[in-house]
């Protein structure tokens, strides 16, 4: 990998620092992976990122670059070797934008809404929800991949980090509330999908294991209700 002073600010069951990662990959480029706990936070991170105060935090050559979609594009454009993350053409690269727009939007705070929902009745309304989002991914993927394995054609792309990062909080979500939400029934293209992209060269080091990332969901969960973390 090229060697050219970069780092990562981030922590690892983040879904968005896992985008900056898998990008990074991609064009192999070498970078510091710099852990930040977020209780307190970080000079280094309140310094890179003194607006939102959040991860992920890429610096490259001493210059912040934060929020996730904007990392990956600009690690898109400053780096030519690897295959290019967005897509050439002008028509699908609105498209991939707007997807993962929907998916940081709509799609992504659904799925946290099942944690959050009470009672049956709010938790299958929350249930439907992920999976209508599912259903319109589902034709997406037909649309924007054309008939290969990812959404950007032969190889990984821009909607697909946008994408794939969630893929281990959508495993986590099935295990917790007992549910199945990517099924190969109804959404055979995303199931066969996500399994090539969990075990692209470029992913497989940075996804968590779904249960390591479960048992930190269970803190988070607890919480999130104001109870005390299992221990």
């Amino acid at each position: 990998m090229a060697k050219c002073g970069v780092k990562v600010l981030g922590a690892w069951p983040s879904p968005f620092v896992m985008r900056a990662r898998i990008a990074l990959n991609l064009k192999a480029v070498d970078y510091e992976f710099v852990v930040e706990t977020m209780h307190p936070k970080s000079e280094l991170l309140l310094k890179s990122n003194p607006v939102h105060k959040k991860i992920p935090v890429l610096i490259h050559d001493d210059k912040p670059i934060c929020e996730s979609l904007v990392i990956v594009q600009y690690i898109d454009e400053a780096w030519s070797s690897g295959p290019s993350i967005l897509p050439l053409d002008p028509y699908d690269r609105a498209t991939a934008r707007f997807w993962a727009a929907y998916l940081d939007e709509k799609w992504f705070p659904s799925l946290r809404g099942i944690a959050a929902a009470e009672g049956v009745d709010a938790k299958e309304a929350a249930v439907k929800l992920v999976l209508e989002g599912l259903a319109l991914l589902e034709d997406a993927f037909g649309k924007c991949s054309k008939g290969k394995p990812f959404f950007g054609g032969d190889q990984i792309g821009f909607l697909d980090i946008a994408f794939g990062c969630f893929l281990g909080w959508l495993r986590v979500s099935e295990k917790v509330h007992g549910v199945k939400l990517l099924d190969e029934a109804k959404t055979p293209g995303l199931a066969k999908w996500a399994e090539r992209f969990c075990a692209d060269p470029a992913v497989k080091d940075v996804m968590p294991e779904v249960d390591k990332l479960l048992e930190f969901a269970k803190t988070v969960f607890a919480r999130m209700k104001g109870v005390a973390p299992p221990k």
